[in-house]
């Protein structure tokens, strides 16, 4: 059975649950909890014998054997019990809760995965089917899910433009179900990009990445992502803390920071009820030392902080929306001190209709750490417009990673110092590669880095406009948009 006939099967009884009140998110976490449970009774057996932290009790084998009222309450009683365990099985159980109420629904779930063997799929397809399953659960906009998964076009495009090397540490802050280390870790154990040795193997499977996701959740699809990813292993302890990033500065620092921090403005302190929900306490500024500027806004807070992430020689590539680029304030002063204290070299401007999360305009900026010094590190920052004249839309034309092709080109991964313009004012105008010098952008009011050079054309010429179904779904997700935004000053108003 390939890849996608597995996906469609495992995803078919998505549609029979969601008539019985479970929802895509929750069938995803039900299929976490069983497939990690199948795969450890095949780690049990031989050629494997590996000794698993599960009591024969709560056993695949015994699971298999009950039906009706008498598997219901084995599966919540095992549910209660595994999260009290240490290592990855522990840390996957956490407050874990039974969504499948039918017994005989949940029982045809278990004996669809029984039909697999799991361990023995190489860790590309397992990883390939977990993922599939993630990003359609992205796709359900009423779940929210998305806010959690960046597309994995724009994940791989970021990932080869940085070409991560072999014995380096990774991490991202904000790391939602894992894409950016995952596809890092696609990256380096590639073959055609490196032919690793025993010692590189194992630093990449038990050292390299590290990473925050304060939703639990979403922490749990990210730590069984990884697991089938083949990193680390069942009884490790995970590296994916559940703690707030921005709380105190970092206890170590990392060779590469790929992260696309949530959005929205202000930051909040969250906790988890005993439904193992996210809730709201309030606004919170974070006081740090080590930052530039005390502000609410937390995508300024997630710059600063991963700038204290890297190592003097570090790298990082950070999705930002695009108050990051032009805001006063705190934003003005990060952006002067970024562009002091590293080498803010290339910044990617994106269109809307990337992202799960209707409406947003957003840009990655690629940026050097580098140690302190008297003159600005930035000499001059490159950007790519992908966003000018670019239509994008979720279900019809989604971004895909042939359409970056040319700016990983212009990015020139293998020499990044040796770049061309494709703009000329006089020969071509239309030119989406354009370079501005670091005395240009301080000119600027407020030091903005929110910059576009090419005209847009539907404002002047009929004959572009995009197609009319393109035109209908943009205007859909900006008024989606909109209403999820009038949603949030609701709810921020019912609070007071």
């Amino acid at each position: 059975m390939t890849t996608e006939q597995i996906i469609s099967k495992v995803w078919s009884f998505c549609n029979v649950l969601r008539d019985a009140g479970v929802s895509y998110g929750d069938y995803l976490e039900q299929l976490t909890f069983l497939i990690f449970l199948k795969m450890a009774d095949e780690y049990s057996k031989p050629p494997y014998n590996r000794k698993i932290e599960i009591p024969e009790k709560y056993s695949w084998p015994q699971l298999k054997k009950k039906t009706g009222a008498e598997l219901e309450g084995l599966y919540i009683e095992l549910l209660q019990n595994l999260g009290k365990n240490k290592g990855m099985l522990g840390h996957i159980f956490t407050k874990a809760q039974n969504k499948i109420q039918d017994p005989a629904m949940l029982y045809k779930v278990i004996d669809m995965i029984d039909k697999e063997n799991w361990v023995s799929m190489g860790a590309n397809v397992k990883g390939e089917i977990y993922e599939g399953l993630l990003e359609k659960n992205a796709e359900d906009t009423k779940s929210g899910a998305g806010q959690y998964f960046t597309p994995r076009a724009l994940i791989k495009a970021i990932v080869e433009c940085m070409r991560p090397e072999p014995h380096k540490t990774i991490a991202d802050p904000a790391c939602g179900t894992g894409g950016f280390l995952l596809a890092s870790y696609d990256f380096i154990s590639n073959r055609e990009n490196y032919k690793l040795d025993k010692k590189e193997l194992e630093f990449l499977k038990h050292k390299t990445f590290s990473g925050n996701e304060i939703v639990p959740n979403t922490r749990r699809l990210c730590l069984m992502n990884m697991f089938l990813h083949n990193i680390g292993e069942i009884d490790d302890e995970p590296s994916i803390s559940p703690n707030d990033a921005l709380l105190a500065q970092p206890s170590q620092t990392f060779d590469y920071v790929l992260a696309n921090p949530p959005f929205g403005k202000k930051s909040s302190l969250t906790a988890t009820n005993e439904e193992g929900e996210e809730e709201t306490d309030k606004d919170y500024t974070y006081n740090r030392q080590d930052f530039w500027a005390t502000t609410s806004n937390k995508q300024l807070n997630f710059v600063q902080h991963i700038r204290t992430m890297l190592k003097t020689t570090g790298k990082a590539a950070v999705v930002v929306p695009d108050n990051v680029l032009f805001e006063g304030g705190a934003g003005e002063i990060v952006r002067k001190k970024l562009l002091q204290n590293t080498d803010l070299h290339t910044i990617l401007r994106l269109p809307t209709g990337v992202f799960y999360k209707q409406g947003v305009k957003a840009n990655v900026i690629f940026f050097d750490n580098k140690e302190a010094g008297k003159d600005p590190w930035t000499k001059e920052v490159w950007y790519y417009d992908y966003r000018t004249n670019i239509h994008h839309t979720l279900k019809k034309n989604p971004l895909r990673f042939q359409d970056l092709q040319d700016f990983i080109q212009r990015y020139n991964p293998e020499n990044r110092h040796e770049r061309k313009q494709t703009w000329s004012e006089k020969r071509n105008p239309e030119g989406r590669w354009r370079k501005f010098t670091y005395q240009e952008i301080i000119a600027r009011d407020k030091t903005s880095l929110d910059i576009f050079w090419l005209k847009d054309k539907s404002l002047t010429d009929l004959d572009n406009l995009p197609e009319p179904e393109v035109l209908a779904d943009e205007i859909i997700e900006n008024i989606e948009a909109g209403l999820a935004s009038f949603r949030e000053v609701a709810a921020g108003l019912a609070k007071r």
